[in-house]
């Protein structure tokens, strides 16, 4: 077994406290592969940020958990070598089984997710506990979830949301020792947030999505006082990136993401970490396109990916400071 404090990493217990009275929420960036961890990882140090690096079982699967393991310890050598050591947290994103969680923790995740949300409620409380049971003992914080979002975003699907119900959040956290609850709001994943109709449209056709349940959160505060509360799906889907991508031949059309003012309204509250993979997606695939279109004799990957990395980095270093005021609290 390795345990995640042997690779310099850190669980999410403290930092979302610090979170919380400090009224930001930590960046839950995707990754799943080396140039997407070197922008992370620079833009969290140039400001300051703390960060928790996520990975799908889709991306484990890709990467493979001992490069995965590695890239982590990497991932705070780097942090060092960059200058300022920041906490860095690796979690597991959308865990589906007990079996892949138990997997990720022997393996040097400092946190994990289990998703038992598509489940019957008593399932999914008798799920989240068993790993909770077996996370605790070495340290290892759990996320669990409530309510579910539309979207597709690598290995999760749900064609309609379900907002979470305030009246069961007591009763789930207070049955399964849960460190941290993922709920519905509003959110969703992928690059299209919302449908047209959902949407209404500005005089230049740009799509606005509805606002998110404010309501419910408020609510949910009050069932949960002070305990730390999570956003999945909040990509915001920059137009930039989107126009990019269909510039240089992408389609991707109806593409809207949340509305970056709502986010920070959101950070603000108990709503202490907030999950961002799909502008990544969208602002590394806008790069290379615009690389491949201006040079299409270009063949060497640094090529591309490179400046790929210098958007990402750019990106999140602005979502830090604009968006969820983590910039300066590591």
């Amino acid at each position: 077994m390795t345990s995640y404090k042997d690779l310099g990493l850190v669980n999410t217990k403290e930092l979302f406290a610090k979170a919380m009275k400090g009224g930001y929420a930590i960046p839950a960036y995707n990754f799943n592969n080396m140039e997407q961890l070197q922008a992370i990882i620079q833009a969290c140090v140039e400001t300051k940020s703390p960060v928790i690096l996520q990975v799908s079982n889709g991306a484990r699967n890709y990467a493979d958990k001992f490069f995965l393991r590695n890239m982590a310890r990497a991932a705070v050598e780097y942090a060092d070598e960059l200058g300022y050591k920041i906490p860095i947290v690796l979690h597991l994103d959308h865990g589906s089984s007990y079996e892949l969680c138990v997997d990720c923790i022997e393996n040097g995740f400092s946190s994990v997710m289990i998703d038992g949300s598509s489940l019957p409620y008593e399932e999914n409380v008798a799920l989240t506990k068993k790993v909770c049971e077996y996370a605790h003992k070495y340290d290892v914080t759990v996320e669990g979830e409530l309510g579910v979002l539309a979207g597709v975003e690598d290995e999760v699907s749900a064609a309609e949301s379900h907002y979470t119900k305030p009246e069961e959040v007591q009763d789930f956290v207070s049955k399964t020792g849960v460190d941290s609850l993922a709920i519905s709001i509003g959110t969703s994943h992928g690059r299209c947030k919302f449908t047209p109709e959902q949407c209404t449209r500005t005089p230049e056709g740009v799509l606005v999505p509805p606002p998110l349940a404010f309501d419910i959160l408020e609510e949910i505060e009050k069932k949960l006082p002070g305990f730390p509360i999570v956003l999945h799906g909040s990509s915001s889907v920059p137009v930039e990136y989107v126009k990019m991508i269909e510039q240089f031949g992408g389609k991707i059309p109806d593409s809207v993401g949340i509305p970056e003012e709502q986010l920070r309204k959101a950070a603000k509250s108990a709503v202490c970490k907030i999950n961002i993979d799909s502008d990544g997606r969208l602002a590394m695939t806008a790069v290379i396109r615009k690389v491949f279109a201006e040079k299409p004799e270009e063949f060497d990957p640094r090529k591309y990916l490179g400046p790929a990395r210098d958007e990402l980095k750019k990106m999140y270093a602005r979502k830090n400071i604009e968006v969820l005021g983590s910039a300066g609290q590591a």
